[in-house]
């Protein structure tokens, strides 16, 4: 995403409602965020027009609340469309007006809301542009400098010494027992940086709520979105000598595709993500978006509050069942721990309504959500990227996720301040975001796995934290050079305001039992 709004873990907001939190080059940076409790007139005025919009119902779990809550839906004037009867979430579509406020008096409804405010046709993702690919001079230019047993484009990434993965890489690439799960706009498993390290048994198209395991379902069609597929490669690009090499280039990567062909992120897919990783022995997932069409979810709105009931429980079971789940900050320059934040961006895929939010109680999803690690991104100069989010208490790692060449330029042979990542149809290219740092995380995640293959999350987690390098907060923070901090970082020595425990460590990630 760009360094402007603040979706998909904080991605900036884009005219669309793009909700992925990486940004590209030449795009705007903007993020978007999750509205307050504003009006939601447009749900009830579509449903009364006769359109179908998607809901979810909050129950408790089990076969036999499911079962109740069934014959409750269908009588409400609901069609059940899936389901999730472990952790009590039913999506359900309707055509009538009047169907949430039904069914939420029923005995036993915990919650329920419309997860969109247009009709089911609608949708949208957390990009926040095209990436800007590589050309055929420039890959061999790359290639030509590579040295030792570097992959042609490694010198590019100067994001992998950063983390220390370069020495990493000489002690371990990770191990192929474990799998990140990409949950995005799409995975292309034909890329050759990608190919030899795809788990097709998790991957998944779980766009309406409903898992689709046809072959390749979980792939960006043409048009859609690169941002599943440059993630996929941050992550684990093979080091195989060709292209790129990700941050745990041993491990396995599946792709678990949530967004709209038009780029948003809706519960019930997001909530299919989530479920589908956890039954399917997935260890970290990947997170690089915010669930439409909110940017921040307050839950004194019955529609949002079902919305992050939903989410929440889906994050939460999946950890049960041993995924790390890592999500970006979000692009929108906001400090995440201020007493209010403006929303002008909410909902997305209707009418925005301007509102202040209170971000204690108003929550961008999954990233604010109990349990997940939340990630900000910094540039080539290891400062705080231009665009991140940031925020004492709600940042708990740093990564490289890019910034302007103009404002932290790497050290050569790298050329670009972004971040180099595989693109579909097999090609490479730049972006940067909060998109591109949790990535780098999710990553060394799957180091500290494989090197503590009976870790539970928890420990996954903590450990990520204890082996953060520490950065502390700079001063002055002056990016443009105007004589004017562009953001104030709480913590002083720590950092903690603009990088939580630190930048996250490969090396120790590897070497340290």
């Amino acid at each position: 995403m760009t360094a402007s709004s603040a979706r998909a873990r904080r991605a900036f907001a884009l005219p669309m409602g793009l909700a992925v939190a990486s940004s590209l080059v030449l795009v705007p940076v903007t993020t978007a965020t999750a509205a307050e409790a504003a009006p939601v007139a447009t749900t009830a005025t579509t449903a009364a027009g006769g359109e179908q919009i998607s809901y979810v119902v909050n129950i408790l779990p089990g076969k036999l609340a499911a079962a109740l809550a069934e014959r409750a839906i269908t009588k409400a004037g609901g069609t059940v469309v899936k389901a999730y009867e472990k952790i009590g979430v039913v999506v359900v579509h309707s055509a009538r007006a009047d169907f949430a406020e039904k069914i939420r008096k029923v005995p036993g409804v915990q919650s329920a809301g419309a997860t969109r405010t247009t009709p089911l046709a609608a949708q949208s993702t957390d990009d926040m542009g095209a990436p800007v690919e590589l050309s055929e001079k420039q890959l061999d230019a790359a290639s030509a400098k590579a040295e030792g047993d570097e992959d042609p484009l490694q010198g590019l990434q100067w994001d992998l010494p950063a983390i220390k993965a370069d020495k990493a890489h000489q002690k371990s690439l990770g191990s192929s027992k474990v799998t990140v799960a990409v949950i995005d706009t799409g995975v292309d498993d034909t890329h050759p940086d990608l190919a030899p390290n795809f788990d097709r048994a998790a991957s998944v198209n779980c766009v309406g709520g409903v898992p689709d395991t046809t072959d390749g379902a979980w792939r960006p069609q043409p048009g859609e979105s690169a941002h599943g597929t440059h993630v996929a490669g941050e992550i684990a690009a093979a080091k195989n000598g060709i292209g790129m090499t990700g941050v745990a280039p041993g491990v396995k990567v599946s792709g678990i595709k949530v967004s709209q062909p038009d780029g948003y992120f809706y519960t019930e897919a997001v909530v299919c993500g989530f479920m589908w990783a956890a039954e399917h022995g997935v260890d970290v997932t990947n997170n690089s978006y915010y669930t439409d069409p909110w940017m921040f979810n307050c839950t004194d709105d019955p529609d949002q509050k079902a919305l992050v009931h939903a989410v929440g429980r889906a994050t939460a079971y999946a950890e049960l069942k041993g995924a790390v789940n890592i999500a970006s900050a979000g692009n929108s320059k906001l400090d995440l721990a201020a007493d209010t934040l403006p929303d002008a961006t909410s909902p997305n895929d209707s009418t925005p309504v301007d509102r202040e939010i209170d971000p204690s109680t108003c929550l961008d999803i999954p990233a604010q959500l109990p349990g997940v690690v939340t990630v900000s991104a910094t540039g080539a100069k290891n400062l705080k990227s231009s665009y991140s989010n940031y925020g004492k208490g709600v940042i708990d790692i740093t990564a490289p996720g890019g910034d302007s060449t103009a404002r932290q330029a790497p050290e050569a042979p790298a050329v670009d301040g972004r971040i180099l990542g595989t693109l579909p149809g097999g090609g490479y290219g730049y972006m940067m975001g909060t998109s591109m740092a949790g990535p780098h995380v999710a990553g060394v995640a799957a180091l500290i796995k494989s090197t503590h293959p009976k870790a539970p999350a928890f420990q996954v987690k903590a450990l990520l934290k204890a082996q953060a390098d520490t950065l502390a907060c700079p001063e002055p923070y002056d990016l443009d050079g105007d004589g004017v901090n562009d953001a104030v970082c709480e913590g002083g020595k720590s950092g903690a305001g603009f990088y939580g425990a630190g930048m996250a460590d490969a090396l120790d990630a590897v070497t340290k039992r």
